[in-house]
């Protein structure tokens, strides 16, 4: 599925409706580059799963966690990570048991472990217009905006 935004509001809400149709246990591997969108992408994701924390990137922390929607959501930024090792070490399956949503920016850095994962591609078109395709998983059937 492609979807065509032309404000950091309509990436939140290609996000949201994404979010609601989530289940547990959902790994999403993010791919873009700087400044494409991907926090304002999982603003709106955690919007959709019912969070209601403040969504900020995690680039300084590896790993925020929101938990107060109906799913948590893990959000991480791999952008500082050699390899898929360093994702283990920092717990990964710890964040896979906890059945929340696992979204993952720079993904590509860990791809190794991120099997079966959906796929969000964020690509700038221009100033504020972007490219969204998201494949893979069967909740995506339900995805309307």
């Amino acid at each position: 599925m492609t979807y065509f935004t032309n404000s950091p509001l309509e990436t939140e809400a290609v996000g949201a409706a994404l979010g609601r149709v989530l289940l547990p246990g959902t790994v999403l591997a993010y791919r873009g580059d700087l400044g494409a969108g991907k926090t304002a992408f999982t603003r709106g994701l955690a919007k959709g799963l019912g969070c209601t924390d403040l969504v900020t990137s995690p680039t300084y922390t590896i790993v925020n966690e929101y938990v107060s929607g109906r799913i948590p959501l893990f959000h991480f930024d791999m952008y500082r990570l050699a390899s898929s090792d360093d994702l283990w070490d920092i717990g990964w399956e710890d964040y896979l048991e906890r059945g929340g949503v696992c979204a993952v920016e720079w993904s590509e850095n860990v791809e190794d472990a991120l099997e079966g994962a959906i796929s969000v591609t964020i690509e700038k078109l221009g100033e504020d217009a972007r490219r969204i395709t998201i494949e893979g998983g069967e909740s995506l059937a339900d995805l309307s905006l």
